[in-house]
């Protein structure tokens, strides 16, 4: 028998199959779905995402820009109807400024028939009233208290007194409706403070409505300081003559910034946004008024006002939307149902796809084990044919009938045969050296009646070694069992076998108790089966002596490890 073992591990176990080693042939993108098959049902995944997301992205910034323009709206509106509650209150003051100019004083009579027809109730919301201050030189002021006192106004005194600097103050004569909380204004010299003087001087010298700064009404209880403002309309003496004009007083009207919005707005504050005026610039100390407090918004707006010659900043600001719009969820959610559809559909055909390429490629490489058992069973059957030959022509020439023939050759047949189930049971894979001795040596080591001794290590062999060890262990037991130890109940058979090195195992076969051995003796079949035959197979000599106390035969064969062997890979 030749070596097989290079036929036998055409592939070893765990190897690529061909139709994933076969790379060259294949696309990279084939190639790389090979190696990575659940790749593409996440790419499929990222990419539907992906454009999810862009969509999600679209909606959120086209409704940003929808709120956007919204509030642009809102502000706008808003802007809008403060100037237009500015201007009407400013228009009043127009014609109080114009008709107090005729007349040499503006007693309370006259004042209050001109704030009847006004009727304030109806037409001037928002503000605290209309009122008048007269100007009134430093050095009269005790005289014009005495005068207020005179007509009615008990314990009417200007406050606070106006400085060394000031050559005149304007006290507050008159100011309707005479409510509760305006009487508390009665004889405040506005001009003793900075930011209405301001506003008076600016409205003197333009002869026009003129706001002031954020300041707390008189009108204010006391640690109350919700902020307002005042318009103020200069008059001047008509009557006078030449070049200069002399001023007679102001006309002017108070606000609490808060009831000045909400009348303007007529009560329809924005919705989900908080509204913010600024005097002059936005700034925590020019806060004059807002709608709500939040400490984070979304975006917002400003827009410029004027309210009577004077600059306001509306500052409108969304609340913070929530994380996403209606809309951007509906897509969201649609965008994931489908991402997960296709990659479900996805991962099911890649599976598929998968499994047919694994199918493939097992059928491929059982069809390469196939065509490798088929051509190692040819070299068999030719190796055990030859064996059977050799047999035979050996047999034939030392047989002196016909029946010691059939028997001879029938005994050496059947050893080939059992042997030949060991190995067919072992898959042609590797054999113990134990269980081919056992095989041979059952019918001499029946129960009670045991002859047979056998001791070593696990030790395998390869399927021709096996064959060459059973053939050669059948002819030393029928051998003894015809001359030998096995013919006498006394007899003995030891066998034994150990480890030379890794590679080669040594198997003693050892005979006593028999009868003696005689020195003068034909060369049996045997002989030369073993010593020819058998040592050739082995790759190694044959130790065959015939002692007088009985035959010793010494056997050295190849060790084979189990990997070389392996014909079936696992799927």
């Amino acid at each position: 028998m030749k070596k097989q073992s290079a036929i036998m591990a055409e592939r070893p176990l765990g190897s690529v199959p061909d139709a994933f080693r076969d790379e060259p042939r294949m696309g990279g993108v084939l190639r790389w779905f090979a190696h990575y098959p659940r790749a593409l049902p996440v790419a499929i995944f990222l990419a539907v995402m992906t454009i999810t997301a862009i969509c999600v992205w679209a909606v959120e910034r086209a409704d940003t820009e929808t709120r956007r323009g919204e509030l642009e709206q809102q502000a706008t509106s808003i802007a809008s109807a403060l100037e237009r509650r500015a201007n009407a209150n400013a228009a009043y003051l127009r014609s109080g400024a114009a008709l107090f100019a005729t007349q040499d004083e503006v007693p309370a009579a006259l004042f209050q028939t001109f704030i009847g027809q006004l009727r304030l109730d109806a037409n001037f919301r928002g503000a605290e009233g209309i009122g008048w201050g007269e100007r009134v030189d430093t050095r009269d002021i005790a005289a014009f208290e005495r005068t207020m006192r005179d007509a009615g106004w008990a314990g009417y005194k200007i406050h606070p007194l106006p400085s060394s600097d000031q050559a005149y103050a304007v006290p507050v004569v008159n100011l309707q409706p005479l409510t509760d909380r305006n009487r508390r204004a009665i004889g405040f010299n506005l001009f003793s403070e900075q930011v209405r003087r301001s506003a008076m001087l600016e409205a003197e010298r333009t002869a026009r409505p003129t706001a002031s700064g954020r300041v707390v009404l008189v009108q204010e209880e006391d640690g109350d300081a919700d902020p307002g403002f005042l318009i103020y309309m200069p008059v001047f003496d008509a009557s006078g003559t030449g070049t200069t004009t002399r001023l007679k007083g102001y006309v002017y009207s108070p606000f609490n910034a808060d009831d000045f919005i909400e009348s303007a707005l007529e009560g329809e504050l924005p919705e989900r946004a908080a509204l913010r005026v600024y005097d002059g610039r936005i700034a925590p100390d020019r806060l004059m008024a807002e709608t709500m407090t939040i400490e984070t918004g979304g975006q917002s707006v400003t827009k410029t006002v004027n309210i009577a010659n004077r600059e306001w900043i509306i500052e409108l600001q969304a609340l913070s939307p929530a994380a996403l719009s209606q809309l951007s969820v509906i897509v969201l959610f649609g965008g994931l149902i489908v991402a997960s559809l296709a990659l479900a559909i996805a991962w099911l055909l890649t599976r598929q796809a998968v499994e047919a390429r694994r199918t493939i490629a097992w059928l491929e490489e059982q069809a390469a084990i196939r065509n490798s058992l088929t051509r190692e069973l040819n070299h068999r059957v030719k190796n055990t044919l030859a064996n059977v030959l050799s047999i035979m022509s050996l047999t034939r020439r030392r047989a002196k009938s016909l029946d010691e023939y059939a028997n001879s050759l029938d005994g050496r047949i059947r050893a080939l045969s059992a042997t030949h189930d060991l190995l067919t049971q072992s898959e042609w894979g590797t054999t113990p050296v134990r269980a081919v001795i056992e095989v041979e040596m059952a019918p001499y080591a029946q129960e009670g009646n045991r002859h047979v001794e056998m001791a070593g290590p696990e030790v395998d062999l390869a399927p021709n070694d096996a064959l060459s060890l059973g053939l050669a262990v059948h002819e030393l037991a029928t051998n003894a069992a015809k001359y030998g130890s096995l013919s006498v109940a006394d007899g003995m058979v030891h066998v034994e076998w150990d480890l030379v090195s890794d590679k080669l195992v040594r198997v003693r076969w050892r005979e006593e108790g028999g009868p003696p051995v005689s020195q003068e003796r034909s060369r049996g079949f045997g002989t030369d089966l073993i010593e020819k035959i058998v040592a050739h197979e082995l790759r190694n000599p044959v130790d065959l002596v015939f002692e007088p106390s009985g035959v010793r035969c010494t056997m050295l064969i190849p060790v084979r490890l189990p990997t070389e062997f392996a014909m079936r890979a696992r799927r």
